[in-house]
């Protein structure tokens, strides 16, 4: 079957294939230690549950808005003004199905054909793609590990082109961790606003931050109000990764153009994951305070487990759940590359990662520390056997266990 060019320029994200094949592998009996998964370990919160609960026994179980309910969007403004300081009222917010549909939706009401897309390396596996998808052209700006992964105006600037038209930004990141300094996002917002570049900020792992910084949003200044759009999501903050429920924050003129496009593909998110939705934004916060205490104590852990192990170096990252380790030294060794270095760890050791190939680097790794000590404790402890014979002929354990995972 011929099938539309579109489909050509995007690929399978690759941290979906790492999962798939540690399923594969964990169904056929291999102990497996995941440290790909991208979501908390931590079940949605009871209250939460519950109120899906009564949403069904109440036959809350209809067709909605298709940017969500009233009271939905309410409740996702007044979070965000209590949060951020932001003053969005409903008409500039939509609700989508999930965070990545969200993102999504917003590349596809802004970018045409030809216009330049400029993603920060290491980025999100998906946000490429969406761009290519709409017809953008990726234009990465390499961000350095000695200074944290951290986008500036300064670099920024370097890789704007007169057809730049959106700018994608996460803030911590997704791989990496890093967090752009509060001062230095205002002043990327504002040489967006000056170039009329759109900024799109993915805020999904917002409260996930550490060492006593507080949550910040760019959606909390109205003067960039008209070129910055907000897009986040209640999967991991609730640990609600499978209700599916993102939200975009935005001029009214892109929510219609959001609208346009979702009541033609998914039309409304689920109706009871929205009475959810509205209950984790609600209710009372005590799980994400304590999920969030645990993620700390998480990070601390795995990041001196890492720098223990000889050849591994990595840098504290300052918010989300995932460590971004370099593991370039075992090249040396006949390793081709973190692809190869994924593959051998996943057969060999039976540790589950995300190559750097996903995230546009070449030397990294992504580790997820969304799982419990004692997990992160095996799998440190299986990485460090693997580093101390990795490239060897003889490899770690010989069981010949699958040759590859892309």
């Amino acid at each position: 079957m011929k099938l539309a060019g579109r489909v050509s320029r995007i690929s399978v994200s690759q941290t979906m294939e790492v999962n798939d094949k540690a399923l594969q592998m964990r169904a056929r009996g291999v102990d497996i230690v995941d440290f790909g998964a991208g979501e908390p370990d931590f079940p949605t919160p009871d209250n939460v549950k519950r109120a899906a609960v009564r949403a069904i026994e109440s036959n809350f179980t209809r067709y909605t808005a298709i940017g969500g309910t009233p009271e939905l969007r309410e409740a996702i403004v007044q979070s965000h003004a209590r949060l951020f300081g932001s003053n969005y009222d409903v008409g500039e917010c939509f609700v989508n199905v999930g965070g990545k549909h969200s993102i999504f939706n917003t590349v596809s009401a802004v970018v045409d054909n030809g216009d330049d897309v400029i993603i920060p390396t290491p980025y999100w596996v998906s946000f490429a793609d969406i761009a290519r998808y709409a017809g953008g052209r990726t234009i990465f700006a390499d961000t350095s590990e000695a200074e944290g992964f951290r986008l500036t105006a300064k670099l920024l600037e370097k890789s704007i082109t007169p057809k730049t038209r959106l700018l994608i930004a996460n803030s911590p990141s997704n791989p990496s961790g890093a967090v752009i300094d509060d001062e230095e996002f205002v002043r990327i917002a504002a040489l967006c606003r000056d170039r009329g570049i759109v900024l799109l900020s993915d805020e999904c792992y917002s409260r996930f931050l550490y060492d006593g910084n507080k949550p910040f949003s760019l959606g909390s200044h109205p003067e960039f109000k008209d070129t910055v759009v907000v897009c986040g999501s209640l999967s991991k903050t609730y640990a609600m990764t499978g209700w599916r429920i993102g939200y975009v924050l935005g001029p009214k003129d892109l929510i219609l153009a959001v609208q346009k496009i979702q009541s033609h593909s998914t039309s409304n998110p689920s109706s009871i994951a929205q009475k959810a939705a509205v209950e984790a934004l609600t209710g009372p916060q005590d799980s994400v305070d304590m999920m969030l205490e645990e993620y700390a104590k998480r990070r601390d852990f795995v990041v001196k487990g890492l720098n223990a192990i000889p050849g591994i170096r990595c840098m504290s990252p300052g918010g989300a759940f995932y460590a971004y380790p370099n593991i370039s030294s075992s090249f040396k060794r006949g390793i081709k590359d973190s692809l190869d270095f994924s593959a051998q760890l996943l057969d060999k050791a039976h540790v589950a990662v995300v190559p750097e190939a996903a995230f546009g680097t070449s030397e990294h790794i992504r580790i997820s520390y969304a799982t419990s000590i004692e997990n992160l404790d095996r799998g440190l402890k299986r990485i460090q056997d693997f580093m101390a014979t990795a490239g060897t002929p003889e490899g770690l354990r010989g069981d010949g266990e699958s040759r590859r995972c892309r």
